[in-house]
């Protein structure tokens, strides 16, 4: 199997493989990786940063190896990665991988990052820490309803999209009008950009629901025997903003809880391994609605590891010959 020359396309191949947590994304890349003699890069919002490499199911040291690896671990956790410093990144990498002749394997399961590498996004300039910091501060003093009104009078189409609770949303809207004097719904208005320019091939794998619930409840309890507890103390003790991104990582509230002493071991897994299942079904939910794939495949884990499943899939690779 190999793949046109870059320089016979009108664009170069991009392979895309989206999927809920726990479905099997990064062990099908590194098959497919394989196959077309690509590079993985990531498009996971947690794996960006470094602290956690566990917790976030980060490709091991040992499939790094396999197949060169990008966009992994390059971020301190005390930092803000939003979509456009993460497109800004990636538009780097997968333009030093096509140089090299090779072809770029986005990987992940943070949809917003995929459709901003496809589609592009809203060219909202940079917003000054300031004013995140005074809008998480006016929320958390006013409460979602207060601050959901105070938002309407200065963006009222954006304010009537979302509820009191959706608290990252409703401080992103402040932030923006605060900090560039024109609402976030109206930045959105304006045409997409900074898509990469890519021929992109779409993957979505999506297990039976009860096959993934499953691998999620496996897969937790190993994260914490394999060192995932000392990672989240780790983390702990560096006293953290915790309204961070990375603070809120599936699966690390509840470690935390556990270390703070609010809650036992038991309760520990039990609360990751939910809160896991339904961010997987928040992202099945997504894919679904928001995002069209060439090749979309319900299948079992033992089915899309098979060398018949694999076959199929780069029978279905735009790009490959």
């Amino acid at each position: 199997m190999s793949i046109t020359d870059h320089k016979e396309r009108d664009k170069p191949p991009v392979l895309v493989i989206a999927g809920p947590t726990a479905s099997g994304k990064s062990a099908l890349g590194l098959k497919l990786a394989d196959a077309l003699g690509g590079e993985i890069v990531n498009a996971d919002s947690m794996q960006i940063y470094q602290d956690l490499p566990i917790l976030t199911a980060m490709p091991d040291a040992e499939d790094q190896a396999q197949v060169p690896h990008h966009g992994y671990g390059v971020l301190d956790g005390a930092e803000r990665c939003s979509v456009a410093r993460w497109l800004d990144l990636t538009r780097d990498i997968v333009g030093d991988i096509h140089a090299r002749g090779k072809t770029p394997i986005l990987i992940g399961g943070t949809g917003m990052y995929l459709r901003a590498a496809m589609d592009g996004i809203s060219p909202i300039p940079e917003i000054e820490p300031q004013y995140r910091d005074q809008a998480s501060a006016q929320y958390d003093d006013m409460g979602g309803a207060a601050f959901r009104q105070a938002l309407a009078e200065k963006d009222p189409v954006l304010a009537a999209r979302l509820n009191d609770g959706d608290r990252q949303r409703l401080i992103r809207g402040m932030e923006v009008v605060l900090g560039t004097g024109t609402p976030l719904s109206q930045w959105q208005d304006i045409p997409l950009q900074g898509q990469l320019k890519a021929d992109f091939t779409t993957v979505t794998i999506m297990p039976p629901r009860h096959e993934l619930y499953d691998a999620i409840n496996r897969r937790y309890p190993l994260m914490l025997e394999n060192g995932g507890i000392d990672e989240a103390q780790q983390l702990m003790a560096r006293g953290l903003d915790p309204s961070l991104p990375l603070m809120k990582a599936v699966g690390l509230p509840p470690v935390l809880a556990y270390l703070r002493g609010e809650i036992d071991a038991d309760a520990m897994v039990t609360e990751a391994c939910q809160d896991s299942r339904r961010y997987a079904k928040r992202q099945i939910t997504w894919f679904n609605n928001q995002m069209q794939a060439n090749f979309c495949e319900d299948s079992s884990y033992f089915e899309q590891f098979s060398e018949s499943f694999i076959k199929k899939i780069l029978s279905k690779v735009s790009f490959s010959i």
